[in-house]
């Protein structure tokens, strides 16, 4: 076992383990509820974490510099409802157009809260914390307590999301999850492979040590709440296309949501360490929790939200733990090789 430990990365590890707990947990719940583990299960499953896994992608950008964005939900909110007005005025625009005009309005509230964290040095969780407000109301003044109907919207906006891509078995894979995956997987390519894009990691790890590489932490920061701002309003689209009808309470909780998939994929909540294969994970597994609590009669509708904050308390412990125990073995096989190195040159 410790073997493993040193030979597979931290983050490798991380998700095994939560690969294993979501296996586990299928396990779990299909011995008690009926009928459980089917195609169904998994097409329900996928067609909700395409909206989240994208607010989970930018929300892991930003934390990994040691911020963090409470905005999102609101900024889902407002950009489903801008789009699907546009949408529903212009119903010829071009679907990438569309897309593209649902991303600069996620961009641009991701500007205003880079502009205040990076540049005016206010704390990320007042700043978002107080521009969640502003943006739900900005969304109720523009909405003028109108919504958005289905009615309204082009045919092939509500059919893309359940566009079935390919399947396997009783397993559809659509195209909403798949645009989403891909998505996914970009960023963490770019994460992974990209310098300019690890520079995130190191802001989040060490901001004075960065500032001393000649990193611009400012702007990278500023940087990581646009792309969060952009992801948020690509979230917008995907919630538009999956449900139709917008109201000025969309995209309420999403915030929190988003932050709990980010820690529970393994995404230190004090920056510079994560993925957002990770977060993606993580995305699953709350989904998994609350779609399985919906259809599991022991858990009354009250202490969904209960499990949903506990799995957070629990994900940052077990990942304390788990790091300072890893660290420690390292540190303890470095010694022991060393005593070995020189008890041999003896």
């Amino acid at each position: 076992m410790q073997g493993l430990l040193h030979r597979v990365s931290p983050q490798a590890l991380r998700l095994l383990v939560l690969v294993g707990v979501i296996a586990l947990l299928v396990i779990f719940f299909s011995s008690q509820i009926e009928n459980y583990l089917n195609g169904r299960l998994f097409n329900r499953i996928s067609s909700s974490v395409a909206v989240m896994a994208l607010v989970a992608t930018g929300q892991t950008l930003v934390i990994l510099t040691r911020n963090i964005d409470l905005s999102v939900g609101a900024v889902i909110g407002f950009s489903a409802f801008a789009t699907g007005s546009l949408i529903a005025g212009l119903p010829d625009l071009h679907p990438v157009l569309l897309v593209l005009y649902a991303a600069l309005v996620g961009g641009a509230f991701g500007v205003v809260n880079g502009l205040l964290v990076a540049y005016a040095r206010v704390p990320s969780i007042i700043v978002t914390l107080a521009t969640m407000a502003i943006y739900r109301s900005l969304l109720v003044e523009y909405s003028g307590a109108k919504s958005i109907a289905t009615e309204q919207l082009p045919q092939w906006l509500t059919d893309f999301p359940n566009m079935q891509l390919f399947s396997i078995g009783d397993f559809q894979f659509r195209a909403g999850f798949c645009a989403a995956l891909a998505l996914v997987v970009l960023v963490h390519l770019a994460l992974s492979r990209f310098r300019p894009a690890r520079q995130l990691f190191a802001v989040g790890s060490n901001p004075e040590a960065a500032h001393m590489a000649g990193i611009n932490a400012q702007r990278v920061v500023f940087t990581a709440f646009v792309l969060s701002g952009v992801m948020a309003g690509l979230a917008g689209f995907m919630f538009l296309a999956r449900f139709g009808n917008i109201t000025v309470v969309a995209g309420l909780g999403f915030e929190l949501k988003s932050v709990a998939s980010a820690v529970v994929g393994g995404v230190n909540i004090f920056g510079g360490s994560g993925t957002v294969i990770g977060a993606f994970l993580g995305t699953i597994l709350v989904d998994l929790i609350e779609t399985s609590l919906v259809r599991w009669q022991m858990v009354s509708e009250f202490w969904r939200e209960a499990v949903l904050g506990a799995l957070i308390l629990v994900s940052v412990a077990t990942d304390t733990i788990f790091n300072r125990r890893l660290a420690s073995l390292r540190a303890a096989r470095a010694h022991r090789i060393a005593l070995e190195k020189k008890e041999a040159s003896a």
